[in-house]
């Protein structure tokens, strides 16, 4: 299809069938999938460079908790062939430069418009379309609406008394500057405690003459066991990677790993022991959540687990206060699970530095540093990593508009609602990859991302062959998702916990648990479901009829 420009009100609009919006994982793979079904697209990208979450996040250790043979693209054959992973967990400047290989090799980068920020969509009742409008006032018209904008795009900004007096430098880790920070011989303060400042904390202390560890909350971390890929290895997973990557779908978790058989109890003290060392061993994120079937569901079992890794942070750790400070006493794995290379050990060094803020609070940001309860510690820099306004932040960022003018932001004013996590009642022909409502951050991104984007652009080419207008979630519909999304969790032990999951870290946000917790495998398949039954819940338009009707469209 073509695209057409008109003017209106004096101002160019580009008109296109399709705008996504963020060029990191999720839009790259939209514009190729809808480009390859004939669909006019264009990706609004606010960065200067593709790669989303790893444009923007160049912190040093930052790195992938997901195995790189399995957190990368499976739709193209001819990919996995022709790249290759240097280590089992990809730091960020590897993955960075896969996805710019990605926009290069699938000729990706002459639809992608960089340095545009959405500032506004509006849907068009009358047309029943999108209008988007950037910071740079560009103007774009469209049928269907992506949201690729990501789970952890919009940063928590750093709210602490005095912080306009400090005379040092300071950085938040999820806008790093692309030319990196050199701390040799001064004096750094890290301000935060979760997977960010776990990978990155080990790295700075590398570098500077103190570091200056200020936590508020200690965190689980299982080791990464990290280590380069042989070449022979990675052909090897290639060679069956179709079968592979069908078992990780059909996964809770999106990874191709066997799924526990077993309860905690079922097993002796010893054996329980001998696998959870197993696990240790292993590394990754999931080393002891895979041991057992009731883990996320059962206090004492969890329990089991959490001891244990308390046990293994004391004997890594020599100096038994500072152990003790860093071991948490929340349920393991119901906040983000954190995975590290040598992060406890770094306690060991005489220029790092434990600040219990339990202890001693935090008063206020200085000018020469930061002042406690128990004294003021002279910084020259300040590493802020206090994380992301997740899930939501960078949906709610943007003024969205839907039919009659409904605001997305009132729409959520009690917590994100959606249907299957793709879609809104009352927002029209718009799709969110990864949203509120899907697997989404329990899951390897890669994977749920690759079954959103395929889901909806299968939904658009249906809708387009039928001669649909208009396609939304029913109010109906999207109630009942909301409802079953939070009865999963009241299951488990998840809504327990102050997580980003809840929106915990952002004051004033709605305490909703946002994640579905039921895996990737069934989610799949009630999506799949829903498409199968000529997308039930969702309310559809033809161009022959002037207002939404509830008619199906086959699949």
């Amino acid at each position: 299809m073509s695209v057409a420009a008109q003017t209106r009100a004096g101002v160019r609009v580009n008109d296109y069938d399709v705008i996504v919006v963020g060029a990191g994982f999720s839009g790259l793979y939209a514009l190729h999938r809808l480009r390859k079904l004939g669909f006019s697209t264009r990706v609004l990208e606010r960065g200067s460079g593709v790669g989303g979450t790893w444009f923007w996040n160049r912190y040093p250790g930052a790195r992938c908790d997901i195995e790189s043979v399995d957190y990368c693209y499976s739709f193209s054959e001819e990919l996995l062939d022709d790249w290759t992973w240097t280590e089992r967990y990809a730091a960020q400047p590897e993955i960075l430069r896969y996805l710019d290989h990605v926009a290069d090799r699938f000729d990706l980068r002459r639809d992608i418009e960089l340095n545009a920020e959405v500032e506004s969509a509006h849907f068009e009742d009358q047309r029943d379309r999108w209008m988007i409008t950037t910071t740079q006032r560009e103007r774009f018209t469209c049928r269907w609406c992506v949201m690729a904008t990501g789970n952890l795009s919009t940063i928590k900004r750093p709210a602490f008394a005095g912080l306009g007096e400090f005379e040092g430098e300071w950085f938040h880790t999820g806008q790093w500057p692309p030319e990196g920070v050199d701390f040799s011989r001064k004096r750094v303060a890290v301000i935060g405690s979760g997977s960010t400042a776990i990978q990155a904390i080990p790295q700075i202390a590398r570098q500077a003459d103190q570091l200056y560890v200020f936590q508020r909350t200690p965190n689980y971390s299982m080791p990464a066991q990290n280590r380069p890929l042989s070449l022979e290895e990675q052909r090897e997973v290639v060679s069956d990677y179709a079968r592979r990557r069908k078992f990780a779908q059909a996964s809770d978790a999106g990874i191709p790993f066997p799924a526990p058989t077993k309860a905690v109890f079922e097993v002796t003290p010893a054996e329980r022991h001998r696998m959870f060392e197993e696990g240790w061993s292993r590394g990754g994120i999931n080393s002891l959540s895979y041991a057992f079937t009731d883990f996320f569901s059962n206090h004492a079992a969890n329990s089991t687990a959490a001891e244990f890794t308390r046990q293994k942070i004391r004997e890594i750790v020599r100096d038994p206060e500072v152990a003790e400070a860093l071991c948490p006493y929340q349920h393991i794995g119901t906040k983000r699970t954190c995975v590290d290379i040598n992060y406890f050990e770094t306690y060991n060094r005489d220029n790092v530095h434990l600040i219990d803020l339990r202890r001693e609070p935090l008063q206020q940001i200085t000018g020469r540093g930061i002042r406690t309860d128990a004294g003021e510690y002279e910084v020259d820099s300040i590493v802020f990593a206090i994380g992301f306004d997740a899930m939501t932040g960078a949906l709610r960022e943007i003024d969205i508009r839907g039919a009659n003018g409904a605001s997305l932001s009132e729409h959520w004013s009690e917590g994100p609602r959606t249907y299957l996590g793709l879609a809104m009642a009352g927002f029209p022909n718009m799709f969110t990859v990864t949203g509120p409502g899907s697997p989404s951050v329990l899951s390897n991104m890669v994977v749920s991302i690759e079954q959103h984007v395929d889901w909806i652009s299968d939904c658009i080419e249906a809708m387009r062959a039928r001669g649909v207008t208009r396609v939304q979630a029913t109010d109906e519909a999207e109630q009942d998702w909301v409802q079953h999304v939070s009865t999963l969790a009241e299951g488990t032990l998840y809504p327990l916990a102050q997580s980003w999951y809840v929106g915990a870290n952002i004051p004033g946000k709605p305490r909703v648990f946002m994640p579905y917790v039921a895996g990737c495998g069934t989610y799949r398949q009630e999506c799949d479901a829903v498409a199968a039954d000529g997308y039930r819940g969702f309310a559809l338009k033809t161009r022959s009829e002037s207002s939404p009707a509830q008619e199906r469209v086959s699949a």
